[in-house]
């Protein structure tokens, strides 16, 4: 993956106005600081947020999950993570978790691969990880998904739904884990009009360009609308937020709005993740709790993780997909489920090519 190193200062400014109610560097929320006192060796598995925290309803929400199935499968494993305020943190934070003889260190967020790298080659004894980015050391174990694949079926279903016949999309930061879901969600609309020869337009990004809307911010739910609320004044009536807890902002407003659009969330199932239930389609679902549940098993048994080829979620391989329909189950017509679901098959076995100049290499 192509570094991110130019993002420094949109991602400092992203952690702005940042509300943490985190632990101090090292420190663990007390329901999971607890060992347990059968005297038995610990493995301590670490966790280093990047700068939109363990509750951002998105990727670090997921990553802590999948250290949290891991302790309650293996009860040997001791967790715990620290938030970053600031990229300026991103290096400090994993130096102080080798300082405390952790593991198992696992960064998340591609704009923490280059404090990764730094980190890892400082301490080349130490297991590393890290979700969404290769930064191509031995001692880190990539955890990539390629969700350009689910976010061509989410293309598809929203140019199938979309009365407008338009449909929007934004990204947090112009970073590779952020436009290869931009980058599918495009070639799946524009998959569709050429199966049903139709015009559906996307706003708010150009693959051939590369170039689109971001709200400059992980975080900040009002960038997050501001964005929204553009792509629905030039009439989208579905969007897909590629912001993480920024958003938010979109998903509440599209409930509020009574049903004048609805949105694609991505990560977690937004059903489960946020209150916004009533207005969201479906989820462009990456699987980083199973993908982080088996690395932090696999390293608290011994195993080393080997950084090549790393794990590459898929369509495939269940490490990417599409999440239920939910309230919209009702409304999504029958056929375009099954052409929705014959998209998956098709990916799968290699009839339909997805590319994406930000999809993982192996």
């Amino acid at each position: 993956m192509r570094s991110v190193r130019g993002m420094r200062i949109a991602s400092v400014i992203a952690a702005g106005g940042l509300v943490l109610g985190a632990a101090a560097c090292g420190e663990a929320p007390d329901d999971d600081n607890n060992a347990g006192g059968d005297g038995g060796k610990k493995f301590s598995a670490c966790m280093v947020t990047d700068v939109g925290g363990v509750d951002d309803k998105s990727f670090n929400a997921s990553a802590w999950k999948g250290l949290q199935e891991a302790k309650k499968e293996n009860d040997k494993i001791d967790i715990k993570y620290v938030q970053s305020k600031a990229e300026a943190d991103y290096e400090v934070n994993l130096t102080g978790f080798v300082n405390q003889k952790c593991d198992f260190i696992l960064a998340v967020g591609g704009l923490m691969s280059d404090a990764t790298k730094a980190a890892a080659e400082k301490n080349p004894n130490q297991q590393f990880a890290i979700v969404d980015a290769n930064p191509g050391v031995s001692n880190v174990y990539p955890m990539q998904f390629d969700t350009a694949q689910a976010g061509f079926q989410a293309g598809y279903l929203a140019a199938g739904m979309s009365k407008s016949g338009k449909v929007g999309t934004y990204g947090g930061l112009p970073i590779p884990p952020v436009t290869i879901f931009m980058d599918g969600f495009a070639d799946g609309v524009a998959y569709f009009n050429k199966a049903k020869s139709k015009n559906v337009q996307v706003l708010g990004w150009d693959k051939a360009t590369q170039k689109g809307s971001f709200a400059n911010s992980f975080e900040k739910q009002d960038e997050g609308k501001k964005v929204s609320d553009a792509l629905v004044a030039q009439g989208a009536d579905i969007v897909m937020p590629v912001a993480g807890g920024a958003g938010l902002g979109t998903t509440s407003a599209a409930k509020a709005s009574g049903g004048k659009y609805s949105v694609v969330w991505v990560d977690i199932d937004g059903c489960e993740s946020t209150p916004d239930c009533s207005a969201i389609l479906t989820t462009v679902v990456k699987n980083i709790p199973d993908a982080v549940k088996e690395a932090a098993l696999k390293a608290a048994g011994g195993e080393k993780l080997q950084a090549t080829p790393g794990f590459v979620g898929t369509l495939a391989n269940n490490g990417v997909s599409i999440a239920p329909y939910h309230d919209f189950d009702s409304k999504v017509p029958a056929d375009l489920k099954a052409e929705v679901d014959k998209i998956k098959a098709d990916i799968a076995a290699g009839t339909i090519t997805v590319t994406s100049k930000a999809q993982p290499t192996k």
